[in-house]
């Protein structure tokens, strides 16, 4: 069964600006990376529709940034909506893309088409609450994947991995009530956010598993092996989706954590070992940070490898 690779060049084009870290060319070099490793098909993204979107993010507030969004206009070419967080002509279709790629790639999955995927799309969206953009997060892809899961294939139970440098917040306060979705989440502390402390626990859904500046692979892989990977086997999940983001780098420039592209290359493999145990391998990987483009790059083919060994 083939790994899909889902894109669309309309994610291109959301522009927060020079000098933002992220930036157009990161998920360029991720392609780049991974084009011709074997196993692989890449598929362009659709558009999410109005109904994915909206079961997860209020309908206000959707259509507020599509209301905001600049026209393309040299003189007013886009908008802060926070001080890290902006929209620009083709803001709105980008971020559609990539809730619209995770739908789609749970879609081939369920139906057999895939055995699982690598949305490489942008913006990304772990921070984005159901009425709040932040954190350069527009909509949260992972939340509206995983509730199109749950509504259009019946799954009953779907678990939520998160390895970014920074905590998935907006993931965890939209299911921070949902005992049928489980989210596990390692991050650097402190760090923005702000959130992700070993007391927030949901419902008995969320497991955060902080790490210190200056950890690398033995405390990640230790984390994991003894907290993270067993939460998910216990939860018997009908789909496992990721948070795939590379930022806990030692190259990246946003956070302070050493990982190496082979931790990257493990902790997937690890958890492609538990979805084929639990959903029948059923997987969807969702680009999320990665700020130097030479480490994103690299981890992303050492997750991609993992993917479909």
């Amino acid at each position: 069964m083939k790994t899909l690779i889902i894109h669309h060049d309309d994610c291109l084009r959301h522009d927060p600006g020079p000098g933002h870290p992220e930036r157009s060319e990161r998920v360029t070099a991720v392609l780049r990376a991974i084009e011709g490793i074997a196993g692989t098909e890449f598929l362009p993204a659709p558009l999410a529709t109005a109904e994915q979107v909206e079961r997860v993010h209020h309908s206000a507030y959707w259509a507020q940034l599509v209301e905001l969004e600049p026209a393309p206009d040299p003189a007013v070419d886009r908008l802060a909506l926070d001080p890290d967080t902006w929209l620009s002509a083709g803001s709105v279709d980008a971020a559609l893309r990539g809730s619209g790629a995770a739908c789609f790639a749970i879609d081939q999955l369920f139906t057999g088409q895939a055995r699982n995927s690598f949305c490489v799309t942008r913006p990304p969206g772990h921070h984005a609450e159901s009425a709040r953009a932040m954190g350069f997060c527009l909509l949260n892809h992972a939340a509206v994947a995983a509730r199109h899961a749950q509504a259009a294939h019946g799954a009953k139970r779907v678990a939520i991995m998160d390895f970014d440098v920074h905590h998935g917040n907006g993931t965890q306060a939209i299911f921070a009530g949902s005992p049928d979705v489980l989210f596990v989440s390692s991050h650097q502390l402190p760090l923005y956010p702000g959130t992700g402390q070993p007391d927030e626990r949901g419902c008995g859904n969320v497991l955060n598993l902080p790490l210190a500046p200056g950890d690398g692979s033995a405390e990640f892989r230790e984390a994991w092996s003894a907290w993270g990977l067993p939460a998910l086997e216990r939860f018997g999940p009908d789909l496992i989706i990721v948070s795939a983001g590379f930022d806990a780098h030692q190259r990246d420039p946003l956070g302070q954590l050493e990982l190496q592209d082979v931790d990257y290359g493990w902790i997937t493999s690890e958890i492609c070992a538990i979805a084929k145990t639990t959903c029948g391998g059923k997987l969807v990987s969702i680009l999320e940070g990665g700020y130097d483009l030479e480490a994103l790059a690299s981890a992303a083919v050492a997750h991609t490898m993992a993917l479909v060994a």
